[in-house]
């Protein structure tokens, strides 16, 4: 690390959002961040006018490095975005903002950098074994329902060290383990020739959750949003609500449990902000049943610690991190 703290701009981009944030890296390699400016992306005609807007909120100054999560594909010479018209040239970057060093990095990876670097207070325990730290050496996958499902893993050297590796491991087939998840894919199946796991492992898939168990009971559907259904089942208000979530907490626990086998995990971590909401759902679902629930090798699940990064602002930590890793060590 550096001898001096290091300042720079980091950045987590979605379709609907772009959260802005000043990072600080210690001589020591922690991080902190400054309070996050939300901009809507709809607000803004392209990245460069969102970045001069939140320049002229910090008085017309910025540092000269920058740390961009996107969730998206990075590797190409564009960037382009699914739900905003932006386009992000990353050869153009030091140009066009005015910056000496930057890292762009998929959004997913960020939050693998966050594990990395988080410290314990910033972890609950969900299932295994309670321990206070995750293991190393060795990997830990990072799975985060959200919009779509974002999975990761990052291997840890035992030395301080490690790696992060992003995958598109939400697009794996999914695999009913019983009649009700038979069920919710014969439903997807009328629309799709192939069912990934993110249609039922992501926050929209609960409408198909909660409409498979309202046609299964044979009653109306009374919620008809995502937003209705989470909202209606975190607070207690409708009984289909609440087991269409206790569902979808079984059908994650499936999930984790499958890309732990997958990546040879020691450990898993559950990430995003709708696995911290419905955190007390998980707890006491059939989550880690579920997790365990792999056959010959229910042992070796059982002792795998399954834990929630609770950070505020992954995507901003972690992109601070990468940063950090790519350009002062």
């Amino acid at each position: 690390m550096t001898d001096a703290p290091v300042q720079l701009v980091t950045i987590d981009i979605g379709g609907t959002h772009a959260r802005f944030a000043l990072a600080t890296v210690m001589p020591d390699g922690a991080i902190a961040l400054s309070k996050p400016v939300t901009l809507h992306t709809k607000d803004h005609a392209s990245f460069q006018t969102a970045w001069q807007a939140f320049k002229d909120a910090n008085g017309g100054s910025l540092p000269p490095a920058v740390a961009l999560s996107i969730a998206g594909p990075v590797g190409g010479d564009v960037i382009r975005f699914t739900n905003n018209p932006w386009i992000i040239h990353p050869a153009r970057i030091g140009d066009e903002l005015g910056v000496e060093r930057q890292t762009v990095i998929n959004d997913f990876a960020a939050v693998a950098h966050a594990v990395a670097s988080a410290g314990a207070d910033q972890f609950l325990h969900l299932a295994g074994p309670p321990a206070a730290t995750l293991p190393s050496p060795g990997t830990v996958s990072v799975i985060g329902p959200g919009t779509g499902l974002g999975v990761a893993y990052l291997r840890r050297d035992g030395t301080g060290g490690y790696h992060v590796q992003a995958t598109e491991g939400g697009h794996i087939d999914f695999a009913p383990l019983d009649q009700v998840e038979d069920a919710i894919l014969a439903r997807l199946r009328k629309r799709y020739l192939r069912v990934s796991v993110e249609r039922v492992v992501s926050g929209p898939a609960i409408v198909d959750i909660y409409e498979t168990l309202t046609t299964m009971e044979d009653r109306a559907v009374h919620l008809l949003s995502d937003v209705d259904i989470w909202t209606a089942a975190i607070a207690g208000e409708d009984d289909l609500a609440t087991a269409a979530v206790d569902r979808f907490c079984l059908s994650l626990g499936s999930a984790a449990g499958d890309y732990a086998l997958a990546h040879g995990a020691c450990a898993v971590v559950i990430a995003g902000g709708l696995g911290y909401r419905i955190r007390e759902t998980i707890l006491r679902s059939g989550f880690a049943q579920r997790f365990c629930a792999k056959g010959r090798f229910a042992g070796l699940m059982a002792a795998m610690p399954v834990k929630l990064i609770i950070h505020p602002q992954p995507g901003l930590f972690g992109a601070a991190a990468a940063f950090a890793r790519e350009h002062l060590q």
